[in-house]
């Protein structure tokens, strides 16, 4: 079975844990420091992914989007602003897709993932804008409910949204929906997909979860580069967000090359379209 992995490059401080927490003013991209060693793990195994780029990333730092995209990996888009949908009307998303085509539009992305894991029913008027945009699939929905995001009961497989509800199959829908994996157990989702689960959970555990789901499907992992990066700026401010925001950046890069060693990876569009 070969599984899909894919990379949200964005600004660390725009995980929404980070934006209640940090000091907007004076920070450090690390952009580099934390997209470099990802790539040369990717290389080392021959591997490639789905990056999932930010506008404002692609905008700024246009030379490493090249370099991705000539390293063999897909590029697909993670929205300019990082706002979920949410915090955006139509028009906004729109927009955003116009800016963010002038930096990416030459790498034809035709994949989207909605920052947060935005995409539910109340914002299911996003997947229409990118059928127009040309856009061919779409990875932000989650089978899991957690404080920010989740739809539980959503299909765990891809699968195509209809127009009344989200989790709902229509075959002659314009967007595929590539889930994030979670594993089916007792009737629970438990989510392993990557990010903080990647992070949290040990890696024989996702091993044997990744093993489980491939029983049945191609496992659909992600991560962001600031979760390998263990020298990220520390804040003090709140216990929880601190928890989320740092556990397990210093284990996460080598738990990531454990799980390269025992899978194949290919990107998304190369699995699912």
């Amino acid at each position: 079975m070969i599984n899909a992995l894919s990379i949200d490059l964005e600004y660390w401080w725009s995980a929404e844990f980070f934006k209640r927490m940090c000091d907007h003013g004076n920070k450090k991209d690390l952009i580099y420091e934390s997209v470099d060693p990802i790539l040369d793990l990717l290389d080392k195994y021959g591997i490639h992914a789905t990056f999932f780029i930010q506008g404002l990333v692609a905008e700024n730092y246009p030379e490493l989007i090249e370099q991705i995209f000539d390293q063999g990996h897909e590029i697909a888009y993670h929205g300019y602003s990082h706002k979920p949908l949410y915090e955006m009307n139509e028009m906004d998303f729109e927009r955003e897709i116009e800016i963010s085509m002038r930096s990416l539009s030459r790498f034809r992305p035709v994949g989207f993932r909605a920052p947060s894991f935005s995409l539910t029913n109340d914002t299911k008027w996003a997947l229409k804008i990118l059928a127009d945009h040309g856009f061919k699939y779409d990875s932000s929905v989650f089978p899991v409910r957690v404080g920010l995001y989740g739809i539980p009961n959503a299909p765990l497989g891809c699968y195509k949204p209809s127009d009344y509800d989200i989790v709902v199959n229509d075959p002659k829908g314009d967007i595929k929906e590539i889930p994030l994996s979670v594993l089916r157990l007792c009737k629970f989702n438990i989510p392993v997909a990557g990010g903080f689960y990647l992070r949290i959970f040990p890696v024989w555990f996702l091993k044997r979860a990744i093993d489980l789901i491939n029983k049945e499907r191609p496992a659909v992992l992600y991560l962001h580069p600031w979760e390998t990066f263990a020298d990220l700026p520390r804040h003090k401010d709140n216990y929880f967000f601190n928890f989320v925001n740092y556990y397990g950046l210093s284990s996460a890069l080598y738990k990531l090359e454990y799980l390269l060693k025992c899978f194949q990876f290919q990107p998304i569009k190369e699995i699912f379209l």
